[in-house]
């Protein structure tokens, strides 16, 4: 991953709305293949390119959760980070991402609800700054006081 901002917790106490954090990754091949491996998702749309380029998408895609992923792993490891509970996402795939792609994910604080802990962000994954995906996360956060 490139440009991946510090790892670590952001504490319920210490979130502003505004808050940014993101990472930079290329998407590989290997990325892809393992991903099929891990979630045992084999469709021929990511891993086989003859068969791939007969779909809509005229070539090989990631997995959208594969990008997803990528969404889950700013907020585990950085906003609000290390000891967060994800309550919930939702999903929009505006874009395939393919092999070879470079894809920057973004996860900005929208709400915050202090009494009860959970913070409402706005995610999206963006290719050459135009969004393939786009959602909303629902998490409870880590609090200096109670954990």
């Amino acid at each position: 991953m490139l440009d991946n901002d510090p790892r670590g917790t952001i504490f319920l106490e210490d979130l502003e709305v505004g808050m940014k954090r993101g990472l930079t990754k290329l998407i590989t091949e290997e990325d892809i293949e393992k991903f099929a491996e891990v979630s045992t998702d084999h469709n021929p749309v990511h891993l086989d390119e003859e068969y791939a380029k007969e779909t809509i998408f005229h070539g090989r895609i990631a997995h959208g959760m594969l990008t997803a992923g990528l969404i889950s792993a700013v907020i585990g490891e950085q906003l609000p980070g290390h000891g967060t509970i994800y309550l919930g996402q939702t999903l929009k795939f505006m874009a395939p991402v393919r092999p070879g792609d470079m894809v920057n994910v973004e996860v900005e604080v929208a709400e915050i609800d202090h009494k009860k802990r959970k913070v409402k962000l706005w995610t999206q994954a963006l290719i050459d700054g135009k969004p393939v995906l786009r959602g909303e996360a629902n998490v409870l956060a880590p609090s200096r006081k109670l954990d």
